[in-house]
């Protein structure tokens, strides 16, 4: 099989670039390891920014997005029992976070790739890159016991920090970037009404 690009994983990251590239007519062959059942069981964040929320709607999958979604012009954080207001629309030129699941992101954009026609191939294993310096890199994987080779121009890796795309970068161009900070976050979902009419950090 040949493709202009080959994205492997069905995250977020790389449904929404699948979804980019068709509509600018480039061909695209996604490969995921999970099935979509279990994709769709991955209970991700729930914020947007608005620099993604402005990309879902040049993608045209925005539609459900923007119909459910919560629209946050600011926030709240809580100190010592003290709630302080951050205004971010008046601090950023109008800009908002739309409180919308990752969840339901990718529901969208598997939803728009299926309506497509585009190929996207779950259940894959073995998956590895080939190549990958060259001008023809290639990937070959399994599906349903048969092993397959893509053929491409490019490879996008969008399977995370332990996907095979990055183990495969070439030891002598791999660069990494890290931040450590001294706390942490835990994010609740909750299918129930706002408690506030903005987010809270507490």
């Amino acid at each position: 099989m040949k493709t202009q690009d080959a994205i492997i994983g069905a995250g977020p990251s790389g449904l929404l670039l699948g979804q980019l590239l068709h509509n600018a007519g480039i061909h695209t062959v996604i490969l995921e390891r999970q099935t979509p059942q279990y994709v769709l069981g991955r209970i991700r964040a729930g914020i947007l920014e608005s620099g993604t929320v402005d990309l879902l709607r040049e993608a045209g999958v925005a539609q459900r997005m923007d119909a459910e979604g919560l629209v946050h012009h600011g926030v709240e954080f809580l100190f010592d029992g003290q709630r302080v207001p951050v205004a971010l629309s008046e601090l950023t030129d109008g800009k908002s976070v739309m409180v919308y699941g990752q969840t339901e992101v990718t529901r969208d954009l598997m939803a728009a790739r299926t309506a497509s026609g585009a190929p996207i191939v779950y259940g894959v294993s073995e998956v590895a890159i080939h190549d990958a310096k060259s001008d023809r890199p290639t990937v070959t994987y399994l599906s349903e016991g048969e092993t397959c080779r893509l053929e491409c121009d490019f490879i996008a890796g969008c399977d995370g920090f332990h996907g095979v795309s990055r183990q495969s970068i070439p030891a002598d161009i791999l660069k990494t970037y890290e931040s450590v900070w001294p706390f942490g976050w835990l994010g609740l979902l909750a299918d129930t009404p706002p408690v506030n009419p903005e987010l809270i950090y507490a």
